[in-house]
């Protein structure tokens, strides 16, 4: 069963001498407790269609459904979770603070909310430093608060802009195991990354974006087969699309 639902999503922007086709007739279909890699080069229309997503951009045509309903459903957003590409904070507050403020737009119950941040603080390796201010952090660090603001309300759908990046080996190693356990755990998680080694490591399906078109979807032994690496598949998929433009 398909829990998102992306119909010839579209999306234009409009600069000062031209316009911009971000994403131009995107169509996918993500059934529950997949996990899904959108993939492209810098540019291609990744983070444009994630914000669509989430509803913090509308399109300019096509649809999206999630649980059955708008993206911008209250209903369905406090069923989903998102960290940003670059997750900014109030940098004065300490992550304990922050990761309270974040269950209070979830309107968590205190005690709950106490427990929780506890559980997601250690997962994410702050909970040392959880009393620290945050503009004392590293990038690192940093990404590990965002991913852990992301679960605060124990989402079934994961939206995830770049989460392995900035992170050393070690970091990406937890994440990645993370990830991998809430995948069996049966959530849906839907990430950018660039990182294709990773990505090859933890997704069912990608979908691959370039200049706002969707040029390959599938499961990553399909995509990849006949190449070495899905890294190897993806850089010929682009620039063959790109020869035939």
């Amino acid at each position: 069963m398909a829990v998102i639902e992306i119909r010839n999503l579209t999306k234009t922007y409009f600069l000062r001498d031209r316009e911009l086709d971000a994403v131009s007739d995107v169509s996918l279909d993500i059934a529950s407790g997949t996990v899904f890699g959108f993939l492209g080069p810098n540019g291609a229309g990744k983070t444009t269609t994630m914000k669509m997503l989430v509803g913090l951009a509308f399109p300019d045509a096509g649809s999206i459904r999630m649980f059955g309903a708008s993206p911008q459903s209250l209903a369905v957003r406090k069923r989903t979770g998102f960290m940003p590409e670059t997750p900014a904070f109030y940098t004065h507050l300490t992550a304990r603070e922050f990761m309270e403020f974040a269950a209070d737009l979830f309107e968590l119950e205190r005690g709950k909310a106490r427990a929780r941040i506890q559980e997601l603080l250690g997962m994410v390796e702050l909970a040392k430093f959880q009393d620290m201010p945050i503009w004392k952090y590293s990038k690192g660090m940093t990404q590990r608060l965002g991913l852990a603001q992301a679960l605060i309300n124990d989402p079934e759908i994961l939206f995830l802009d770049e989460p392995l990046d900035g992170l050393d080996p070690l970091g990406r190693a937890d994440v990645k195991k993370l990830l991998l356990d809430m995948k069996r755990a049966g959530k849906t998680i839907f990430f950018n990354s660039h990182i294709l080694a990773d990505v090859e490591d933890i997704c069912d399906r990608v979908g691959i974006i370039d200049r706002g078109w969707l040029i390959r979807e599938g499961a990553i032994a399909d995509i990849a087969r006949g190449f070495g690496s899905l890294e190897e598949a993806f850089v010929s998929v682009v620039r063959e699309a790109r020869a035939n433009v």
